[in-house]
């Protein structure tokens, strides 16, 4: 394992598993950096719930560090008063001064809660006072492209990231999750190119009109393609393999994952610093 190669594996998977359980696996699978999913047992930004020094020091006894955190602060905004937004301002601080304490280049956000493209406006200001606080603290912000979020819209992400006018705040790249959606992930590419912060990957395909998730390499997402296009426009973060199968389970599959990503084209491996 090496600690400066740009492969990162989400915990999301086993967020029910305790801390340990969950290092050893991703260790033992060959990764030397996670994106920590952001709900118990493994992390609270309620300090009476999670000692931030205990668990990075925790992570390194496995030989990890924790590249992102799988956070959602802004998920409530505009849900209720102008207090209620500076509540969950306060929220956004505390994950980037966590990040900053925990070593991770980012964080997730959450850009509000539902797909009303009406709440753009709303939503800059709140945006720009939180993406000049992780200016400060040199902690990139991503907004998740997934169902239920506004971030499933490319043109509205592009929107929301061209006024709020930071390089520390964009989109956390995920194709899988655009196909989902039924939007094409390259040309969505084409609009984000230089608004990226981080990326998840895992594979799948259209059957019938559904999405079906597969082991990468199987499906229709062209990983290579995904990472070519990301090292070329400059994208400088990790690139993080998110596990979601229940067949073949995790502690079986993972490993799989962890092989594709070794038996990348020579060139790739040695841009993302791999062996």
């Amino acid at each position: 394992m090496k600690q400066d190669e740009r492969i990162s594996t989400c915990t999301y998977a086993v967020r029910e598993r305790s801390l340990d359980e969950t290092f050893r696996l991703f260790a033992g699978a060959g990764f030397s950096k996670i994106d920590l999913w952001g709900g118990l047992p493994n992390f609270s930004l309620n300090p009476a719930e999670c000692n931030i020094g205990a668990l990075r020091s925790q992570a390194a006894a496995h030989g990890l560090t924790i590249a992102n955190l799988g956070t959602y602060p802004g998920r409530r905004f505009l849900s209720g008063t102008r207090g209620d937004d500076e509540q969950e301002l306060q929220q956004m601080r505390r994950a980037i001064d966590v990040a900053a304490e925990l070593g991770s280049r980012s964080i997730r956000v959450c850009p509000g809660h539902g797909e009303d493209r009406a709440m753009v406006d709303r939503l800059v200001p709140l945006f720009r006072l939180s993406a000049a606080y992780a200016a400060s603290k040199r902690i990139y912000l991503g907004m998740e492209n997934h169902a239920g979020s506004l971030a499933r819209f490319p043109d509205v992400c592009v929107d929301l990231i061209a006024r709020v006018g930071s390089p520390w705040f964009g989109v956390l790249f995920e194709p899988a999750n655009l196909m989902d959606c039924g939007v094409d992930y390259k040309a969505a590419y084409g609009l984000f190119s230089g608004h990226v912060t981080h990326v998840h990957l895992k594979d799948g395909r259209r059957v019938d009109g559904r999405f079906q998730r597969t082991m990468l390499g199987a499906g229709e997402v062209d990983i290579a393609w995904v990472m070519r296009q990301l090292l070329a426009d400059g994208y400088a973060g990790d690139f993080a393999v998110e596990y979601e199968l229940e067949t073949p389970a995790i502690d079986e599959g993972l490993a799989a994952w962890r092989r594709f990503v070794d038996e990348l084209p020579a060139p790739l491996r040695r841009e993302l610093r791999i062996g």
